[in-house]
């Protein structure tokens, strides 16, 4: 309606009522010779009206502006009820070049045409593929300078879902989303740009040449220079793929949650009642409580307890979850106290619980994944990106190949900017240093990478000594692993560690002088360290240490080689809570005369380990059998080991005759833990 415009003065006043752009028959630019008059000439049924401007730039603007709206009002009621699709391609060619065209210059000049054919395309799906093609032909050249509103967005989302192959989506949607990446400034007020250039991705995908498409095309981004001249790309790619691989499990989320999904959010959110109950987890293995820390003084607790295992059944998603090392036993609860399950959303986000994670996606989500992680991996390889994604990229553990590619990376670049961003982030959030850990959430290759970017972080951080100080508290199980199996890199840590005295801890200290002696490069390093300090060799002559904590995930072989390095003669407390060990062991613990307290909880000793402990180890006091398979046949030769006053066997398979029997012949038996089992 013409409001503002047509409030000029004409002979007889002021006009009463405003005028609609519909009833506007002619339109004619007015000027005069003898006369510094501009005016604009408006015919309609029943008069005319003069409107006259102060100069010939503001009359043109306004003849142009109310002859833009004219055209509008009139493509906008003939694309509103089309009959004809042969005249609506038509119709929306003359549209698209009277944008094109018209001398105004203002945003929405080009955006009324895109959301009436958004408006057109939304309430006629029953389109064939052909008329799609042709209509995006046509609103191609108003797409070269202008982002497509969110309904074409989606428009186009369709088309790259469903015709992934067609030329128009490397014609057509190529500058389109080139332009996205580079001037886009922020996904989130408008995140259907975001779900578009994701499908315009999976679509080249989709291609003969697959994934090398994508990598021409992430190429075309950055340019081909050494410095990508435009800066938003990175943080809009990173943004696209990041959007992406939490897609993968966004329908797991949103069912255990009941948080409605962006397909929701794009139709409008279901009740609440409309949506599937939480769906439950299938924990692949029971979760396994956690041992205290190397570094505490105390032993552990004597009889730890544990809750039944958990095991749900789910055909849709399989989630394997494993407790971190840090995790203190009192954090523990039994059922009957509300203990809730692990959701999917706290293995994404990097719980400090959890330190091991495997899903089962659909093969659907698992070619998405794989698609933008090999991104992430593309991006790590130019030099001018890689600190912006180092300090991007959040620790996100999903389960691919590349992102480890994209880490050691970060690990091998020689700019601290980027190498550091290896660290947490804030205290309490672990980083990548920390999930690449052994027992770390993304750890599958023994330590090699957590021990190369502690080689390079060490080799940088000007804080060498508050490095040091970290790794004690928080890693130095995993660094004495490592150590045991010869990493030289580790063994310069230990080194280090007794050198400035990080650890306090006497039978701490013994147990990593004990490791270092275990390998040859080790016992040569120490001893170069003996030289510098002999009281380090001083503290090794007064015996071996009488507590020890073998770190989590060691092996058997990593025992026997800790345990023929020393003198373990004193060793009255050993703990090998959630280690790989095996029966196996028994032939070297056997040979610890003083032993009186052994924790094997969470690991596969069994029976025959049981026999031969039972038969050489008569001065046993405290037996920790928690979560082992042990069963009645290696559970009986226990009667002999008079000395017991403390035996866990929670969740084993001890029978209640068994138990009787061994209560019968353990007279020094006081605490005794048979939770879970057939005698509870």
């Amino acid at each position: 309606m013409l409001k503002s415009i047509i409030v000029q003065r004409n002979f007889k006043g002021y006009m009463e009522a405003p005028l609609s752009y519909s009833t506007i028959e002619d339109l004619q630019l007015l000027s005069w010779d003898n006369a510094p008059k501009y005016c604009v000439q408006l015919s309609f049924p029943g008069g005319t009206v003069l409107l006259q401007a102060a100069n010939s730039y503001l009359r043109d603007q306004w003849f142009h502006s109310i002859q833009w709206k004219k055209k509008i009002y009139k493509y906008r009621k003939v694309l509103n009820n089309p009959s004809r699709w042969d005249v609506v391609l038509k119709e929306i060619r003359a549209l698209v070049d009277m944008a094109l065209t018209s001398p105004l210059q203002d945003e929405s000049i080009h955006q009324a045409p895109l959301h009436i054919i958004s408006t057109l395309l939304a309430e006629n799906t029953n389109l064939s593929a052909q008329d799609h093609e042709n209509i995006i032909v046509a609103i191609a050249p108003l797409l070269e300078n202008n982002h497509p509103p969110p309904d074409l967005c989606e428009f186009f989302c369709k088309h790259c879902r469903e015709r992934p192959r067609s030329m128009v989506v490397i014609e057509v949607f190529t500058p389109v989303v080139q332009r996205i990446l580079k001037h886009n400034m922020d996904f989130g007020k408008c995140p259907r740009l975001r779900l578009f250039t994701q499908e315009y991705i999976l679509a080249l995908n989709e291609l003969n040449a697959g994934m090398e498409v994508v990598k021409k095309f992430i190429h075309s981004m950055h340019g081909p220079t050494g410095q990508c001249p435009h800066p938003r790309v990175l943080p809009n790619l990173v943004a696209v793929c990041l959007a992406a691989i939490y897609s993968c499990y966004e329908e797991f989320i949103n069912s255990r949650d009941n948080s409605p999904s962006l397909k929701e959010i794009r139709n409008g959110c279901q009740q609440q009642s409309e949506r599937k109950p939480p769906m439950p987890l299938r924990l692949l293995r029971p979760e396994p409580p956690t041992p205290p820390p190397t570094t505490t003084l105390s032993p552990p607790p004597a009889l730890p307890l544990s809750p039944p295992p958990s095991i749900v059944n789910s055909s849709e998603i399989l989630v394997e979850l494993e407790r971190n090392n840090n995790t203190t036993n009192t954090l523990r609860k039994a059922p009957a106290e509300g203990v809730s399950e692990p959701n999917l959303i706290d293995c994404l986000l990097v719980s400090p619980a959890l330190n091991a994670l495997s899903i089962q996606l659909p093969a659907h989500a698992d070619r998405v994944l794989g698609c933008f992680a090999l991104i992430l991996k593309m991006l790590s390889d130019y030099d001018d990106w890689r600190p912006a994604l180092a300090s991007l990229l959040q620790p996100i553990p999903f389960p691919k190949e590349e992102l480890k590619y994209v880490i050691q990376r970060f690990a091998e670049d020689p700019r601290q900017e980027v190498h550091s961003c290896l660290l947490s982030v804030r205290s309490g959030k672990d980083g990548w240093f920390q999930l690449y850990s052994p027992g770390g959430v993304a750890c599958d290759d023994d330590g090699e990478l957590f021990a190369s970017m502690v080689h390079i972080l060490m080799g940088s951080c000007y804080k060498t000594k508050k490095f040091l100080l970290s790794l004690a508290e928080n890693k130095l199980g995993p660094c004495m692993l490592l150590a045991l199996r010869g990493n030289q890199t580790m063994v310069e840590i230990l080194c280090l560690m007794l050198e400035y005295n990080i650890i306090e801890n006497k039978d701490t200290q013994l147990q990593i002088i004990s490791t270092l002696e275990s390998t040859q490069v080790g016992l040569r390093m120490y001893e170069q360290l003996c030289d510098r300090q002999r009281e380090l060799k001083e503290l090794q002559r007064k015996g071996g240490p009488t507590r020890l904590t073998l770190p989590s995930k060691s092996t058997d072989a990593d025992l026997a080689r800790l345990l023929s390095s020393g003198s373990f003669g004193n060793l009255e407390n050993l703990s090998l809570a959630f280690t790989n060990v095996t029966s196996a062991c028994a032939e070297q613990l056997i040979k610890l005369p003083s032993l009186k307290q052994l924790n094997l909880w969470s690991t596969q000793f069994g029976d025959a380990g049981l026999r031969l402990l039972s038969e050489h180890l008569a001065c046993l006091q405290v037996l920790n059998l928690c979560e082992t398979p042990v069963t009645d046949a290696g559970l009986l030769s226990l009667s002999s080991m008079k000395s017991l006053c403390s035996l866990n066997m929670n969740s084993t398979k001890l029978t209640a005759d068994t138990y009787e029997d061994l209560k019968a012949k353990l007279p020094n038996l006081k605490e005794v833990d048979v939770r879970y089992t057939e005698a509870w």
